[in-house]
């Protein structure tokens, strides 16, 4: 999942500055529910557009930590 997130990320080159190129994967398991990336300075970020494109799928989820 972070290769493809980084992969995404890698489209708003050129497109994002002085922001940071981001990229988003939403998933539940091996399943990708949605996917975003930052496409341009002043836009919606790439985990609003990952919300947007996973829809009712990412209903009710939650954010997993990492172990420390």
């Amino acid at each position: 999942m972070m290769a493809r997130a980084l992969a995404l990320a890698a489209r708003g080159l050129y497109t994002t500055t002085p922001n940071p190129r981001v990229g988003c994967v939403i998933a539940q398991g091996e399943r990708i529910l949605g996917e975003g990336w930052h496409e341009r300075a002043g836009l919606a970020h790439a985990e609003a557009n990952a919300l947007v494109r996973a829809g009712a799928a990412a209903r009710g989820s939650r954010r997993r930590r990492r172990p420390a």
